[in-house]
This record gives C-alpha cells, structure tokens and sequence, in this order.
C-alpha cells in the first residue's frame, strides 16, 4: 500500500507570473516553497491540509474537469477581500440544497475555484 505523506495539485499556467500574482496577491495564499529562476520558477502555496504548486508554462488551456475546492471559515468575509482584491466573482455566495454555501471564481486560466463555506449544523461538522 502507499503511503502518502503529503500531496499537491500542479497548475502549469499559460503566464507564470500573471497566476502567482493571483494567487499569492490577489487570494492572498501563502508561500510554503519558491524554487528555481527566472518567470517560470515554482511557487508552492499552502492550502489548507495540501499545497497547490504553480510552476512552468504550458500552452494548453487548462482541462475544464479541473476544479480547486478551497474551504474558508467565514465565505462573507472571503467574498468581500476577494472583490475588493479584484477578483471576478462568477457566481456568488449561494446555500445550495445541499447544505454548503459555495461562491465560484475563476484563475487567469479559466481555471474554476470554488470557495465553500461549511456551516456548523451541515453534517460534514458533525457525525451522529
């Protein structure tokens, strides 16, 4: 069996720089690594429990099946940081049926990111 100690998701954007600016500027995301020189250099992000690395270029529109899910304790609070950073919000805070409060952005490379908020009663807090 494998045993993982950590994990990350690789994001090869179209313009490096542009995508560190979002990410570490305008989400605000904190650096856990940098690595190597020059425009296509890596920067690792923490998220949470994983990290999210931003490194090299790539031609190639990202795939639409990828999708960040990034949890924030208070989505009121991230809406208004975030539009008042510059973010485009695509769809604001909404409580969907089932149960969570999602809002969607976007990365420069369309990439889509959902912010989710789990209230205290969802059952995702608590198990009977």
């Amino acid at each position: 069996m494998v045993h993982v100690l950590s994990g990350r998701t690789l994001l090869r954007p179209a313009d490096p720089e542009r995508s560190r600016a979002f990410y570490g500027g305008q989400l605000g995301l904190d650096v856990y690594r940098e690595f190597g020189t020059g425009p296509e250099r890596g920067t690792v992000y923490f998220l949470g429990g994983g990290f999210l690395e931003v490194a090299g270029r790539s031609e190639t529109p990202p795939s639409p099946a990828l999708k960040l899910w990034l949890q924030v304790a208070d989505i009121t609070a991230a809406h208004e940081e975030l539009t008042a950073a510059g973010v485009e919000v695509v769809r604001e805070p909404v409580r969907e049926p089932w149960g969570l409060i999602e809002m969607w952005i976007t990365d420069p490379d369309g990439t889509e990111i959902v912010i989710v908020e789990i209230p205290a009663d969802h059952p995702l807090r608590h198990r009977p």
